[in-house]
């Protein structure tokens, strides 16, 4: 919640939060967003891995994880879904925001 209100108040628009990676490709379809951030732990059997795979292979959304699990291993299984940046919690609002901003940036450059 608090990362949602401090996004709006920068002026980002938000399609929504999911706890599962099911709820997040649903977003995704129905509202084409530029990013997505993502965490790696969701709730339901598929972590958030796995639905930065199905956003980037289905909707051509890519991703920023915001996340506590920040290893190599972890960043290796992403790799693949060409995130757009990573964001180790525990995490600044205003690190956030300017983490969105570059994400839009690079992905809108592609």
């Amino acid at each position: 919640m608090e990362a949602e209100s401090a996004l709006i108040a920068a002026g980002f628009q938000i399609s929504g939060i999911a706890a599962t990676a099911e709820e997040a490709i649903s977003l995704a379809r129905a509202h084409r967003p530029a990013i997505a951030i993502m965490d790696i732990r969701l709730a339901g059997r598929r972590d958030g891995i796995d639905a930065a795979g199905d956003l980037y292979r289905e909707v051509g959304v890519r991703c920023v994880f915001a996340t506590a699990h920040d290893d190599q291993q972890t960043r290796e299984r992403a790799r693949p879904f060409s995130p757009l940046g990573w964001l180790s919690k525990p995490y600044t609002m205003m690190s956030l925001i300017n983490q969105v901003r570059e994400a839009i940036a690079k992905s809108s450059s592609r």
